[in-house]
């Protein structure tokens, strides 16, 4: 095999590699395949709302042979350290707790319509600074042209005085 042809069959299999990473990266959603070896995996963690905690519970509690706990687990894809967790949860009464949405409480409406407020006074104040600017502009401008018109007035022959 000539050099020639070397460098062409190791382009081919470059860009071959290149695309099926490509597809891969871009199917991963409907899984099967061997995955980018360049995108890093993160776990994802998972959350489980408190009703759902009580339902599994409630089955788990139901199961009275052997093995049907067992059996639950597996077809919801938990683990036995989790049943113990929300049994401690539900007995303690934090399941009502778990069930409040997470994050940043929303804001009170009055301290919202008093942001609004403060807003609209800030851009007021904003304005009223420009117009008193205009006018003081418009002031100087106005002396500047009674000076030049007085100056000019005077030194016409036959001028009236204002």
């Amino acid at each position: 095999m000539s050099e020639k042809e070397l460098h062409g069959a190791v382009g081919r299999s470059l860009e071959r590699a290149g695309g099926e990473r490509r597809r891969m990266a871009g199917g991963r959603a409907g899984g099967g395949g061997v995955p980018d070896p360049e995108l890093v995996e993160r776990p994802v963690r998972r959350r489980f709302p408190a009703e759902y905690k009580l339902a599994i519970l409630r089955e788990a509690d139901a199961c009275t042979r052997p093995g049907e706990v067992g059996a639950l687990l597996r077809r919801e894809g938990l683990y036995s350290s989790h049943l113990a967790t929300w049994r401690k949860q539900r007995d303690a009464g934090s399941m009502q707790a778990l069930s409040r949405p997470r994050g940043r409480k929303p804001p009170h409406p009055l301290e919202a319509e008093n942001a609004t407020l403060r807003r609209r006074a800030e851009r007021a104040e904003g304005e009223l600074y420009k117009a008193r600017r205009v006018i003081e502009v418009q002031g100087n401008v106005s002396a500047l042209l009674e000076q030049l018109l007085g100056t000019e007035g005077a030194s016409e022959p036959g001028s009236t005085e204002r």
